[in-house]
């Protein structure tokens, strides 16, 4: 019995082009079934408008994207079929979904917990690209944005968490966390859209 493999020459392969700066999307790509989502929700969807707006200048710029999400558990799932699952679903939550969905030229990771280097590739992927500083956006902002940045900082990168790309279940979580990321983890909290 002969076996076809799929081979790729040299020249088809993907080679990552450098990117010292690279932004981060952390579940935003998300179905938001969980307690207290309903309270997340108020925030997400214009936290992740912000963060579409800031990808399109960051990727004009040359800035690499690379998502990092949970797969909530379905682990033979892939990033093109959660997109697809929150793409098809009503309201906020499918329309952040398309608003935010992974182009050809991004990268994804899935990830069993919340901070974005657990247990994933991300590391390996920012010493690929050659990046010292990361732009972290995305849900929540006191849970896999927090702990996410902390890894960031323990890594020794520097760490943007845009402010109005975020979002918790409450106003009052969103601003302990970013104080604590700014104050702790020395990360600057700059918003990304100057009114």
């Amino acid at each position: 019995m002969t076996v076809k493999h799929k081979v790729f020459s040299r020249d088809r392969m993907r080679h990552l082009k450098a990117s010292p700066t690279v932004l981060v999307l952390v579940d935003f790509i998300n179905p938001l079934d969980f307690p207290g989502a309903e309270n997340l929700l108020r925030g997400a969807l214009s936290a992740a408008a912000a963060a579409a707006r800031l990808k399109r200048t960051l990727s004009a710029r040359g800035v690499a994207t690379i998502y990092a999400n949970d797969n909530y558990g379905v682990w033979h799932s892939d990033f093109k079929e959660l997109v697809k699952a929150c793409q098809a679903l009503p309201g906020a939550r499918g329309e952040m979904a398309s608003m935010l969905a992974p182009e050809e030229c991004d990268l994804t990771v899935l990830k069993p917990r919340h901070s974005a280097f657990h247990s994933t590739p991300l590391d390996h992927l920012l010493h690929e690209l050659k990046a010292d500083t990361l732009v972290i956006a995305g849900l929540s902002t006191d849970m896999c944005v927090h702990l996410t940045a902390m890894d960031a900082y323990m890594h020794g990168y520097k760490v943007w968490v845009p402010s109005d790309c975020t979002a918790a279940e409450s106003d009052n979580s969103k601003v302990l966390a970013l104080r604590q990321m700014s104050r702790v983890l020395k990360c600057s909290i700059r918003k990304a859209i100057r009114r």
